[in-house]
């Protein structure tokens, strides 16, 4: 029996020990992915909202949206509970911070907008944030890419929710202003629901105010203005919002009009 057992460990050992241990891997992976995914849609967020703005710059920035106690937990361990209600991370904290590990970078179908002539980018809520890459980039140096002329709409439910990225439009709509390129950028802010319009965007943001939209954007208006304004030419769409958004933006994509300017749809999803 010894003999055969070294015979069999010999001949198949190795064979099965391999088998065990690329079978204890697998399995290792699908309970840490499961485990991970099952946290809750906070995991999610955080997930994607990881990015480095341009390739230019050596850092980049966490916009992580607080929606439950996984998110709470997280940013009271990055924020001192004197600064909680704080937009911006201090800096300069005499505190142990908690140790980060960054996946990535990973590309995403919005870096095609780029390649585009014209480009349509709808974002709806928090899902505005794969284009700050894009404006990052612009603003870093619009000139090597394709791209002469972007139509930003950006929906939110309230107006706080616009000054997430509200320094970053204002610089880059200057930028362009300077440049006499007033068409490269056309902003159009939608604010969806009307409660609390007394905190308007204010007086820091001149240029925002005046493109600030009370309700829904009229879809079908906006892609005929944009077919007319770019008869005979391919404009890239790319959505990155509620499911009834990418509907709707992937049904007039594919409607025709009587411009012969045709749109190309692209989305990105969080789940």
């Amino acid at each position: 029996m010894a003999v055969s057992w070294r015979s069999w460990l010999a001949n198949e050992g190795v064979k099965h020990l391999c088998l065990l241990i690329w079978l204890s891997l697998n399995v290792l992976l699908f309970w840490k992915t499961f485990l991970l995914y099952n946290r809750g849609p906070e995991y999610h967020y955080l997930h994607q909202m990881l990015g480095c703005p341009t390739e230019t710059k050596a850092t980049f920035g966490v916009h992580l949206k607080i929606v439950g106690d996984w998110t709470e937990r997280f940013r009271d361990l990055l924020l001192p509970p004197s600064s909680q209600d704080s937009e911006i991370l201090p800096f300069i904290q005499s505190r142990q911070y908690p140790k980060l590990y960054i996946d990535g970078p990973f590309g995403s179908p919005f870096e095609e907008s780029l390649n585009y002539e014209v480009s349509l980018c709808v974002a709806g809520g928090i899902g505005v944030t794969p284009f700050a890459s894009i404006l990052n980039t612009l603003l870093d140096d619009w000139k090597p890419y394709k791209l002469r002329r972007l139509y930003f709409i950006w929906v939110c439910r309230d107006i706080q929710s616009f000054r997430w990225f509200a320094d970053l439009l204002c610089v880059l709509h200057n930028k362009f202003w300077q440049e006499n390129r007033p068409d490269y950028v056309n902003i159009q802010l939608y604010l969806s629901q009307t409660d609390g319009l007394q905190k308007i965007i204010g007086e820091k943001y001149p240029a925002l105010n005046s493109r600030l939209f009370i309700g829904r954007p009229r879809w079908k208006l906006l892609f005929d203005e944009i077919a007319k304004c770019n008869r005979g030419k391919t404009v890239g769409v790319f959505c990155c919002g509620p499911n009834s958004i990418s509907k709707t933006l992937h049904k007039l994509s594919n409607q025709n009009n009587s411009y012969g300017t045709r749109f190309e749809y692209n989305k990105e999803s969080f789940s």
